[in-house]
């Protein structure tokens, strides 16, 4: 991909228009309109300024993989649950490769748990309640937390979740590194 194509795909993907890049750089929108049409090829200081108008290094225009955009927004029936027992873990994304996060919808019928042992590894863990109570067990320590509370600790702690309550419990929540 030329340097012209490739500033006009960025300066899309950023909603800018060419006059309002221009006026953010201070060049004329013309400048603009011939660099991305190929017939001006910029200098790299002209072009580093033009980047600075969308807050991009040189080394990111060129290195920006524009075929690895990923999905952006999963239908609820798309999300894969890997969960059982009575534990429904809906994961959001998990076809990205990439991905420096998971993100979970749970749910936790009544007297449902993570397992019967604790769980450790690398990595952390936050949520918010949405529906019901839920018992963490954190390190030894255990918490109530009921709808609107939210938690975050270290994943190397071992961690235990229960619903000993008689509703379902909802819970939205993220883990680094994504796998388990």
């Amino acid at each position: 991909m030329e340097v012209g194509d490739r500033l006009k795909k960025i300066r899309q993907m950023h909603g800018l228009s060419q006059r309002e890049l221009a006026k953010r750089v201070g060049l004329t929108n013309s400048t603009i309109s011939m660099i991305e049409r190929n017939t001006v090829s910029p200098s790299i200081s002209s072009l580093k300024r033009i980047l600075s108008g969308i807050s991009m290094s040189i080394t990111e225009f060129f290195t920006l993989d524009f075929e690895q955009q990923s999905q952006v927004v999963f239908k609820a029936d798309e999300l894969i649950d890997i969960g059982g027992d009575g534990v429904e873990l809906k994961l959001v994304g998990c076809n990205d490769s990439n991905a420096q996060l998971a993100f979970l919808i749970e749910k936790y019928e009544p007297n449902a748990k993570t397992g019967t042992e604790m769980i450790s590894h690398p990595g952390e863990e936050a949520g918010t309640i949405i529906e019901g109570n839920i018992e963490i067990t954190v390190a030894g320590q255990t918490y109530k937390l009921t709808k609107g509370d939210s938690y975050k600790f270290s994943t190397q702690l071992p961690h235990q979740f229960i619903n000993r309550s008689k509703k379902v419990c909802k819970i939205i929540s993220a883990h680094t590194p994504p796998s388990f």
